[in-house]
Formats: C-alpha cells, structure tokens, sequence
C-alpha cells in the first residue's frame, strides 16, 4: 500500500525552523537523551546553519553529517536508496503473490490474512521505539538492525515447515521491511527541503512502476521452478549486497563529521544493569509489550474462530478477547499513571493536522486491507488469470500510485498547498473507486471495469499518501520529523491489522457458509480441501457446477469485503478537513547540504 520514543514535552521558543503559522503547535520539543553532542557556542551563533543545540543526539549526528559530506556522496546515497527499494518492491511483490501458495502447501489458503496481522501491529507499532533508536543512537545503528531484522525473516521464510512459523518469519520480514522503508523515509526528510519533500519521497517509492512488470513472472518461475523456498532464500544475499553500501556511507561521514569537531562524544557513565534500565523505560517496553499483546490477543480470535470447534463460543476464543481487551486497558492506564517515559506522544497529537493525517493514514490501511487481503485469490479463481496477470492487476495500484506520486511531489514544489489536493481529488477518487468494486468484484464480470476501479484508487492513494506525510511532517519542526513519521506510519499499520482482521473474519464467516449452500452434492465431501486450499479451487474446469458454486462464493464473501472497506471511508473525509492549510514552499526546516 505504500512505500514508509517517547518522552516528556517542554516547552521551547518558537524557531526558525517553524513555519508561522505553526507557532502554538510546535513549540514543543522532545527531551534529549543523556550523552549528548557538544557544539560550540560561538558556532552556532555565527552559523543561522549550524547544528541545532537542542535537538537530540540521532538529530545532531545526520545534521553533522550533511554539513561535511560532498555533492557526490548525498546523489550516491539517493541512488542507492533507489536500488534499495527496487529490489525490496521485487521481494516484496513476489512474497504477496507466492503466500497464498505458501498457506495452500499445508491446507490453511483461509490463513492467508492471519499471517500479516501480527506482522502488521508489530511493524507498524515497532516504528515509534525505532523513531527513538534514530533520534538518540543515530540514522545508521537503526537501519541496519532493519536489515538484519528483514534478513533473518527471509531466512525463516525459506526455511519454514508450517504456517505457525511462516507467520512468525513474517513478523521479522515486515518488522524489517517496513523499519527499512521507514528509516530510509526518514533519511530523506533528513536530505531534502520541505517543499520537494513530496517529490523525493515519490522519487524512492518509483521503483514499484518497474517492478509490476517483473515480479509475476519472477514468482510465476520460482514457483514452477526451484519453489518459494527458493524465491524467498534467494533475496538474502541480495538484500545485503545492496543495504550495507548505504550504511558504509553513513558511517563514513559521520566518522568525517567527528574528524571535523561537529560531533564531541561524551561518556555516560552508565553501568551495563544502568544502560539497560534507561533505554527500557526511554523505549518503554512495558507499553509495547501490552499494546502488541493486547491488540494481538484481541483481533486474532476474529481469523482463528472458524477453526475451533465450538466457534465463537469456544474457551480460547473467549479468552483471547478478554485478555486481549484487559491488556489494552492496562496499557491505556500504564501510559496514563506509571510509565516514566510514555510510548505514543500524546502531546504530538493534540495538533490537529498531525491527528488527522494519523487517523487519515489508519482508515486508509482499513479499508485498503479489508478489500485487497484475498484479491489476488479472487482474480486467479473467479477471473480465472495466471499468476503474472494477476500480478499485473494486483500492481495497478503501486504502478499507477507511485507514477501519479511524482506528479503530485512537483504540484506541491510550485504551489506549496497539500490540504486542497487531498480533500478535493484524492479523498472522493478512494471512495467512488473502492464503492464501485462492490458491483464489479463479482463472478462474469468483465476484468475491465475492476481495472477500471484500481486505477481510480491508485491515483487516489498516490494523491493521499504524499499528502499525508507531508501534513504531519509541515506540522512540526526537524527534531520531531522522525517520530511524526512514526507516528503516523504506526496509525497506518494498525489500521492494516484491524484490516486483516475484518477481512479474515468476514472470509472465515461468509465463504465456508456459502460453498456449503453452493456446492452440488458430489463435491459437498470435498468442502473442507476446497475451502482450504487454492490450487484445489482451481483445479475444477471452468463452467463446472463446482466451480460455479465457488465462484459465486468469493462473489458473496467479496461484496461484504467491499462493503465494509468503502463504509470506513467517510473517516477520510472528516481526518482532511481538520487539517491546517499551510504552505511549505518558504518553510526551512533541514540544515546542511540538502536536495
């Protein structure tokens, strides 16, 4: 769907590096960590360029660092940021097409939604203490724990033996993928003027239109070839040999940084039992134990009752939900009354702009998941299309997103206005696209009015996404970029897990329901392997009264999908409006040499 700390607030002037229509929202800032960087006094009062003085140390270091690196060194890093995102959107591709076939090689095809909820709460949710690893440890620790991350649940990917440790291998990989692709935006807030913000972070997301036109075949050939084990084992090697030249160049300039005197370390003095207690309670791992247990315990049940016997009303479905829901309260009243240091910054949020792009980014993820989590399973048995051509359908919306970004990142540059843009083309183009799929997602209907339908929602989604980011990042200053971000992107991916969730839930009820009332006699004992299995779905000719019968299954279950996705949307429209109009064009935020 798109290409993307906690600590007390004091009050703080209001700064160059706000725009003035911002003065009462963000004269807020961030209490820096302990072991600071000095820079001299003299420096910063000769240099309006110089290092911010009160920002933190993850802050200092990338200031200090595009201060001495070369012309040469900040193009390299964008094109290596580029190749980083090509091979991540092949990787990325080809794991959306192969994990249907992945769930169906050990009988759960109706799993395939379950296997990204965790994936997406954890992803998304890990963002903010990773936000606090970039501010306080710096650009480059928190990049490569990413790929590191990422690599091992490649590894796990191909190694796994059911889908209990597929699921769990997919929580590494898009802890990875998404803390990758968040990291990298982030260095990019860090490299770039507000004004072609949109553009360059458009610039990194246009990979993806190269990409639609590789990874169906790619994952057509390992499929039908070595197998995904392979396809997923494969890119291990890949994704190393092209992440960790950029983080060579980080540590490069930041060493020239500290050559030069921009960056003093200081000792802490902290003991090893000292350092572990301050980044426990800076990272608050209580509040992210209890929200990831919480809102695991409580959106799981939805996917996994139709496979207890008793249903709803089996203990492990009900236990789940109550302690899911427990935790979620502790963790409201933890944050509120006992957490030194608290996980979600509240104080970010009470800017409007900034909660209405989060809440915006949420209803996005919702509805995008309730409607898309068995797409491509759609079109490969109701459509009857190959893999490749799924894939192509399937990627109309990265495509066409992504192209459209470009457009929408150079609207923003000569203009300076984001608000206009979101609220009056990209918020009814999502709605009218994701409500006429309703009527069009259906059994003999011709594949042109779906196409139709993806690309209203792909220039939608390239028009919103941008627009989102830029909101949250126009309504503070350069020290809060990277938890705004965060912020933002964890709104996103919670939304996507309650997305699955619904979507999954809506599966699990609706689709085994209606191939029993569907299904002629003779495939009636058939039920359980074809309700479970893709291959098996397709395996029945065209035309079939079997394969009638489960076609006017996924039409049914499809139509509530829909519905579902296109009801949340009205969320969008009230999120945009409640946002400040402000112009970026003359907003200085960044320092050093920039793009």
């Amino acid at each position: 769907m798109r290409f993307f700390q906690r600590t007390p607030v004091t009050e703080a002037p209001v700064t160059e590096t706000q725009h003035p229509d911002d003065a009462s929202h963000s004269g807020k800032a961030l209490e820096a960590g302990t072991g600071s960087i000095e820079v001299p006094r003299e420096q910063v009062e000769n240099d309006p360029d110089a290092i911010s003085d009160n920002a933190q140390d993850g802050v200092k270091k990338i200031e200090a660092t595009t201060k001495v690196w070369s012309k040469n060194h900040l193009i390299a890093a964008y094109i290596i940021i580029w190749i980083i995102h090509f091979v991540n959107a092949m990787q990325q591709g080809m794991l959306t097409l192969l994990t249907p076939y992945v769930t169906s090689s050990f009988q759960k095809h109706s799993l395939t939604a379950a296997t990204g909820i965790m994936s997406q709460l954890i992803g998304g949710i890990f963002k903010l203490p990773l936000a606090k690893i970039l501010d306080i440890w710096g650009r480059p620790q928190g990049f490569i724990l990413m790929v590191a991350a990422m690599t091992l649940g490649l590894i796990m990917m191909a190694a796994c033996n059911g889908v209990q440790t597929y699921a769990a291998a997919q929580v590494f990989y898009w802890l990875g993928y998404n803390g990758m692709s968040y990291s990298l935006g982030v260095f990019v807030a860090d490299t770039s003027s507000l004004k072609n913000r949109g553009f360059a972070f458009a610039y990194i997301s246009s990979p993806y239109i190269a990409t639609v036109w590789i990874t169906g075949p790619m994952a057509t050939s390992y499929l039908n070839g070595p197998g995904f084990r392979w396809g997923f084992g494969s890119f291990v090697l890949i994704t190393l040999a092209v992440t960790l030249p950029l983080w060579a160049l980080f540590q490069y300039n930041y060493r020239k940084a500290e050559k030069a005197g921009l960056i003093v370390k200081r000792q802490s003095n902290r003991t090893f039992q000292g350092s572990l207690k301050y980044y426990a309670i800076e990272f608050d791992i209580v509040g992210i134990f209890l929200i990831c247990a919480g809102l695991a315990l409580f959106l799981l049940p939805f996917t996994l009752y139709s496979y207890q016997s008793n249903g709803w009303r089996s203990a492990l479905v009900i236990c789940m939900i109550i302690f899911g829901g427990l935790l979620l309260i502790a963790f409201a009243m933890y944050e509120k009354h006992v957490a030194p240091k608290t996980f979600i910054p509240f104080e970010l949020l009470s800017d409007r702009t900034v909660l209405g792009a989060c809440i915006l980014a949420a209803t996005l993820f919702v509805s995008f998941y309730i409607w898309d989590a068995y797409f491509p399973s759609f079109l490969q048995v109701v459509t009857n299309l190959s893999l490749t051509q799924t894939n192509y359908i399937v990627n109309i919306y990265s495509l066409g997103s992504c192209f459209w970004a470009l457009i929408v990142g150079v609207i923003i540059r000569v203009t300076g206005k984001f608000k206009a843009l979101a609220l009056y083309f990209g918020v009814p183009l999502t709605i009218l696209g994701v409500g006429l799929m309703a009527h069009f997602r259906q059994p003999d209907v011709n594949i042109g009015y779906i196409i139709m339908c993806q690309i209203f929602i792909a220039f939608a989604g390239g028009t919103l996404v941008i627009c989102e980011q830029i909101a949250v990042m126009a309504a503070t200053d350069h020290q809060h970029v990277a938890v705004v971000l965060a912020l933002e992107s964890a709104f996103a991916n919670v939304g996507g897990a309650i997305g699955l969730t619904v979507a999954a839930a809506v599966w699990t009820g609706v689709f085994p329901e209606k191939l029993a009332e569907y299904l002629p006699p003779e495939s009636q004992a058939n039920l359980t392997m074809i309700y479970g299995d893709l291959v098996t779905q397709k395996s029945y000719p065209r035309g079939s009264p079997t394969r009638i019968a489960i076609d006017r299954a996924y039409g049914d279950a499809q139509k509530w999908m829909i519905t579902g996705g296109s009801s949340v949307l009205v969320l969008a429209i009230i999120s945009v409006i409640v946002w400040r109009d402000i112009n970026v064009k003359d907003f200085k935020q960044v320092k050093g040499r920039v793009f």
